[in-house]
Protein backbone atom coordinates (compact mmCIF):
# COMPACT_ATOMS: atom_id res chain seq x y z
CA UNK A 1 0.00 0.00 0.00
CA UNK A 2 1.46 3.33 -1.13
CA UNK A 3 0.05 6.39 0.32
CA UNK A 4 1.27 9.99 -0.70
CA UNK A 5 0.13 13.67 -1.31
CA UNK A 6 -0.16 15.70 -4.63
CA UNK A 7 -0.51 19.44 -5.29
CA UNK A 8 -3.77 20.65 -5.37
CA UNK A 9 -3.39 21.76 -9.39
CA UNK A 10 -2.43 17.68 -10.30
CA UNK A 11 -5.29 16.77 -7.91
CA UNK A 12 -7.85 18.55 -9.38
CA UNK A 13 -6.25 17.73 -12.64
CA UNK A 14 -6.52 14.04 -11.95
CA UNK A 15 -9.60 14.23 -10.72
CA UNK A 16 -10.90 16.44 -14.01
CA UNK A 17 -9.25 13.60 -16.33
CA UNK A 18 -11.17 10.65 -14.34
CA UNK A 19 -14.62 12.02 -14.01
CA UNK A 20 -14.52 13.05 -17.56
CA UNK A 21 -13.23 9.55 -18.55
CA UNK A 22 -15.21 7.26 -16.06
CA UNK A 23 -12.09 6.10 -14.67
CA UNK A 24 -10.76 5.95 -11.13
CA UNK A 25 -7.72 8.34 -10.46
CA UNK A 26 -6.19 5.68 -9.31
CA UNK A 27 -6.04 3.95 -12.56
CA UNK A 28 -4.44 7.25 -14.00
CA UNK A 29 -1.94 7.30 -11.05
CA UNK A 30 -1.22 3.59 -11.65
CA UNK A 31 -0.99 4.20 -15.71
CA UNK A 32 1.53 7.03 -15.20
CA UNK A 33 4.29 5.51 -12.98
CA UNK A 34 3.80 2.18 -15.34
CA UNK A 35 4.86 4.18 -17.98
CA UNK A 36 7.39 5.34 -16.64
CA UNK A 37 9.23 2.54 -13.69
CA UNK A 38 11.15 1.56 -16.69
CA UNK A 39 13.17 4.52 -17.53
CA UNK A 40 13.31 5.39 -14.01
CA UNK A 41 15.02 2.42 -12.64
CA UNK A 42 17.52 2.16 -16.14
CA UNK A 43 18.34 6.18 -14.96
CA UNK A 44 18.82 5.67 -10.90
CA UNK A 45 20.40 1.75 -10.96
CA UNK A 46 22.73 3.44 -13.59
CA UNK A 47 23.77 5.91 -11.58
CA UNK A 48 24.06 4.00 -8.42
CA UNK A 49 26.20 1.43 -9.76
CA UNK A 50 28.40 4.31 -11.49
CA UNK A 51 28.77 6.10 -7.44
CA UNK A 52 29.48 2.61 -6.28
CA UNK A 53 33.29 1.24 -6.78
CA UNK A 54 33.66 -2.42 -7.80
CA UNK A 55 34.69 -4.31 -11.13
CA UNK A 56 33.52 -2.72 -13.92
CA UNK A 57 33.56 -4.55 -17.57
CA UNK A 58 33.28 -3.60 -21.19
CA UNK A 59 30.96 -4.77 -23.94
CA UNK A 60 34.11 -6.91 -25.28
CA UNK A 61 34.80 -8.51 -21.79
CA UNK A 62 31.14 -9.42 -21.43
CA UNK A 63 30.98 -10.83 -25.29
CA UNK A 64 34.29 -13.08 -24.54
CA UNK A 65 32.99 -14.83 -21.54
CA UNK A 66 29.71 -15.00 -23.04
CA UNK A 67 31.36 -16.94 -26.16
CA UNK A 68 33.37 -18.98 -23.58
CA UNK A 69 30.45 -20.07 -21.97
CA UNK A 70 27.84 -20.87 -24.57
CA UNK A 71 31.39 -22.86 -25.94
CA UNK A 72 31.53 -24.62 -22.83
CA UNK A 73 27.86 -25.45 -23.06
CA UNK A 74 27.98 -26.75 -26.54
CA UNK A 75 30.77 -28.81 -25.68
CA UNK A 76 29.01 -30.57 -22.97
CA UNK A 77 25.83 -31.38 -24.85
Amino acid sequence: MLSFRLPEEIEHRLADLAAKTGRTKTYYVREAILEHLDELEEKYLAVDRLEKSGKRWTLDQIESIQKTETHATTKHN
